[in-house]
């Protein structure tokens, strides 16, 4: 019997010294837990909307647009994609890149909206939509983006080009050099303006990217692209952006049309916390334009839900922690955990954590320990890491060989 006990205390005392040598741990197994998913919400609803009839079972979405997209900003989820990655004309929706050259001109302080520039003979010529500004004047920038966002006015852009960047030409490089900075993959800008050019397109997807980083990179500027109306020149001009009109919580962006591309348009709407974004080209009318992307836009909301699940730093569970000063280490996750997903999935979402059973210490908080998953059906599966939420110091010599002697002898880990 006392041979047996040597034995095991020898064996103990090797394995613990080997333990303090090479930082390793014996018997981790991986644990995974389910966590309680929240439970769903009522759709945000438009006042005094009707219900919508129920879609008729089987029924596939689709669309009349030869390229569309619907996106929640918030999460990046796609609802919808149709031809989403494949080139297209995008008319006047390009002028967003235009627009975002300028107003990062601004947020750097080189230039302000009170600074005026000055009207080429080039800009005052300007085919197309046109803000009518006069040869040889000066105007301010603050009205040139006006002219440019709400009257689409093509002889704007080339007065903020010329005057910003020597040249239309200049500009244009600057267009696509912000392009590639920004995580456009299929974009190429020939001209400030839109006008048809077999060198110049995006897809619905670069459209979707550029009009997010718009509204979270310049929420200061982003108010011009609500504006109904705008009067230059004793002149008033409508806002083309047909959902600004309609009670559905749209904030702005862009439309486009030439004959190339058909009717265009990309649409933010805003209901709660939520966030669309909503990509339509090739449409046949401006009265297609604006029932079809409306359309699209109540699907959003009415099929699908955003399901916050943990918030930024928030303990999503303890792990149990091997030959530590502490026997369990909280795991947190670095930012929000939201997930969009069809509200009738929602019943069967799962949340499951997963990590090594016990984490072997020493441990620092923000290391790397699990991770966190929320899969359904019909959604793609959803990982974040998560992070240790402190500092696990490992037990001094003495405590790691009692520790270990215990586990071989009783088979107990703590």
């Amino acid at each position: 019997m006392k041979a047996c006990w040597r034995q095991s205390i020898a064996t103990a005392i090797t394995a613990a010294t080997l333990l303090t040598l090479i930082g390793t741990t014996g018997g981790i197994a991986a644990q995974t837990k389910a966590i309680a998913a929240p439970r769903p919400t009522a759709p945000a609803a438009r006042p005094n909307q009707a219900p919508a009839p129920p879609a008729a079972p089987g029924a596939a979405f689709d669309t009349a647009a030869r390229y569309a997209l619907i996106t929640e900003a918030d999460t990046n989820t796609v609802l919808f994609a149709k031809n989403a990655d494949a080139r297209m004309a995008p008319a006047s929706m390009s002028k967003l890149m235009t627009a975002y050259i300028v107003f990062s001109m601004l947020k750097e302080g080189r230039i302000t909206l009170g600074d005026e520039l000055p009207v080429s003979e080039k800009a005052w010529k300007m085919g197309g939509s046109k803000m009518f500004v006069g040869v040889n004047s000066r105007l301010k920038i603050d009205d040139l983006i006006r002219g440019m966002i709400v009257q689409s006015g093509n002889d704007a852009c080339v007065v903020l080009a010329e005057g910003l960047a020597g040249s239309e030409d200049a500009f244009v490089e600057k267009m696509n050099d912000m392009a590639q900075k920004i995580g456009l993959k299929d974009s190429h800008f020939a001209n400030v303006t839109g006008l048809p050019d077999p060198n110049e397109w995006m897809t619905a997807q670069d459209l979707t990217t550029l009009g997010l980083h718009i509204i979270n990179d310049f929420p200061q500027y982003y108010h011009y692209f609500s504006e109904k109306d705008f009067n230059f020149n004793n002149i008033d001009q409508g806002n083309r952006n047909p959902l600004l009109y309609k009670d559905i919580g749209a904030d702005g962006l862009k439309t486009g049309h030439t004959d190339e591309s058909g009717y265009s348009l990309i649409g933010s709407i805003v209901r709660g916390d939520r966030r669309v974004i909503v990509v339509v080209s090739g449409l046949a009318s401006m009265k297609d334009r604006a029932s079809e992307s409306e359309r699209l836009a109540e699907w959003a909301f009415r099929e699908f839900n955003n399901y916050k699940l943990v918030a930024a730093g928030e303990k999503v569970d303890d792990a149990n922690v091997w030959l530590g000063r502490d026997s369990r280490v909280g795991m947190t996750i670095d930012k929000d955990l939201t997930v969009t997903m069809p509200r009738r999935s929602r019943h069967d979402m799962k949340v499951t954590v997963d990590y090594s059973d016990p984490v072997p210490a020493p441990i620092k908080q923000g290391d790397v320990v699990g991770k966190i998953t929320v899969a359904a059906p019909g959604v793609d599966t959803v990982e974040r890491p998560l992070y240790a939420a402190a500092d696990v110091p490992p037990i001094g010599t003495i405590g790691r060989m009692a520790t270990l002697a215990g586990y071989l002898i009783w088979g107990t880990r703590h």
